[in-house]
């Protein structure tokens, strides 16, 4: 709608975690290494960080950096019960999960050292790992960390959620799981010259390159977005919305002001 007339091909603030508009701040940079080297070391790992702070965008960008030698399951909706979480990953290991629990685990196992021995490493992501139900469906999980040689594991699970999931995990009940995890990383929100690159990176990759935020709207954005870069796309779309319906060449800080309302953030009416 508004592309043309701002000079941009596509739209640069989607809320769909696209990674080809990934911006790296040093924490999500920081995220993204821990990521590989846990998938090359083949941990357990945790990542934790506040609604629409990057998480998923991260673990795509991770998945579309993994090559043939790696066989990736997503699980986005962990809303299952310890059965349904192991027959899920049977089905992704093209395993007939009309099988007891038991020897599921089992044949899972021996599709994992398959793998190993044609040198492919399996990498199960679990998001909005925060969601799962039961302590049973952790217990599994741990169990799978159990899939490991003498000399090194065989499979390498990524753990992502919610601050929710941390203080979860922080529980006595959890600490046989907490004991596997060989890496852990909170994603914190961007600062304000991060805003500002995080801005200027989405528009340039959407075909702009000449600014189209006035220095007083980014810092509107700044104080209302609180760094997370989901709010930051929804200020900045709806903002470039209302500025293309004033034909506005620039973005200045009374419309983001009007988009900050109409959105009540922050308790703005």
């Amino acid at each position: 709608m508004y592309e043309s007339f701002f000079g941009l091909k596509n739209r640069p603030f989607s809320k769909t975690p696209d990674p080809k508009f990934i911006f790296y701040s040093k924490s999500h940079e920081e995220a993204f290494a821990r990521l590989q080297h846990a998938v090359e070391e083949k941990e357990l790992v945790l990542l934790t960080g506040e609604v629409g702070s990057g998480k998923t965008t991260l673990s795509r960008a991770l998945m579309d950096s993994l090559g043939e030698n790696y066989r990736i399951i997503s699980i986005i909706n962990p809303r299952l019960t310890p059965a349904q979480f192991i027959r899920f990953v049977a089905k992704r290991f093209d395993i007939d999960a009309a099988h007891t629990k038991d020897n599921l685990l089992e044949l899972i196992y021996e599709k994992v050292y398959e793998d190993y021995n044609n040198g492919v490493t399996p990498v199960i992501i679990i998001d909005e790992a925060q969601l799962i139900p039961d302590k049973g469906t952790f217990d599994e999980i741990r169990l799978l960390t159990n899939f490991q040689l003498d000399e090194e594991n065989l499979l390498s699970l990524i753990l992502i959620g919610q601050p929710d999931l941390r203080s979860r995990l922080e529980r006595r009940a959890y600490l046989p799981l907490r004991q596997r995890i060989g890496l852990s990383y909170h994603l914190n929100p961007l600062n304000d010259d991060e805003i500002r690159e995080y801005i200027a990176h989405r528009l340039m990759i959407a075909g702009r390159t000449e600014p189209l935020f006035s220095e007083e709207a980014i810092k509107v954005i700044c104080k209302f977005s609180q760094g997370i870069p989901r709010v930051i796309n929804n200020i900045a779309s709806n903002s470039l919305l209302e500025g293309f319906g004033l034909e506005a060449q620039e973005i200045m800080k009374e419309i983001i002001y009007d988009v900050v309302h109409e959105l009540r953030l922050n308790g703005v009416k």
